[in-house]
């Protein structure tokens, strides 16, 4: 069974959205794994990289725009931050989860097989680069329509709620409040090919190794691993967090 035969047909998702692609070529671009390129790359020479490249600029600006319009008179440190947990990948998969976007995905068969069109960072590639496909297609006043349709409510959660702390500037927080110096961040390994590669970060403190994590970018994988040591330091009882 291929890719295309896993996957819902495209133009339900235009029917979803209330969009019409002139170019289905990008749209069925920016439903494209890597792990399909990398299986068939015959079939299927591009993936949805390129088109994620494009949409993450996108929907920061539409994050930050929409911000400055809420808060008129938040500082911009505050508008940073609020913007960091608007655009984030779990935000962001929340966001591809809402339109059930994972159902569309044109994944390799190990992908499927490993439970790719659930995974947190394929929804939230998908969705940036969903997002770059309608702004060359359709244009930016479409695309900047599009994006901010569809990240409002994540936008007003964060307005109504707060930026949630970065679970790195917490540890570091944690750790120098007990004496244990900044946290040292090391990438243990990568694995996967060029174009889907995901790293295995470590995070040390006072040298020793507190957690570990992964992701398709290093920051992420960062992040994981700053979440397991604050729940060793919490479980341990040497914090409070």
């Amino acid at each position: 069974m291929n890719a295309e035969a896993r996957a819902e047909p495209p133009a339900c998702l235009e029917q979803r959205l209330v969009i019409s692609f002139s170019n289905g070529r990008l749209l069925a671009e920016a439903l494209t794994h890597p792990s399909v390129v990398n299986e068939d790359p015959q079939a299927h020479p591009t993936s949805n990289q390129r088109l994620e490249f494009l949409g993450d600029a996108l929907i920061g600006l539409v994050a930050a725009r929409e911000l400055y319009r809420l808060l008129p008179g938040a500082h911009e440190g505050s508008l940073t931050e609020l913007r960091a947990a608007v655009v984030r990948g779990e935000t962001l998969a929340r966001v591809a989860g809402a339109i059930e976007l994972g159902a569309y995905l044109r994944l390799g068969q190990g992908e499927e097989a490993n439970g790719g069109r659930e995974r947190e960072s394929n929804l939230a590639s998908a969705f940036e680069a969903l997002v770059g496909a309608v702004l060359l297609d359709r244009g930016a006043e479409e695309a900047c329509d599009v994006a901010l349709r569809l990240i409002r409510p994540e936008v007003e959660r964060v307005v109504r709620e707060g930026a949630a702390r970065d679970p790195k500037s917490r540890l570091q927080e944690v750790t120098q409040g007990l004496g244990m110096g900044s946290p040292a961040y090391n990438t243990a390994s990568q694995t996967g090919p060029e174009q889907d590669r995901v790293f295995h970060i470590e995070v040390m403190v006072a040298g020793r190794v507190m957690g570990s994590g992964s992701g398709r970018r290093k920051v992420d994988g960062e992040r994981a691993a700053a979440l397991e040591a604050l729940a060793l330091l919490s479980a341990s009882g040497e914090s409070s967090t």
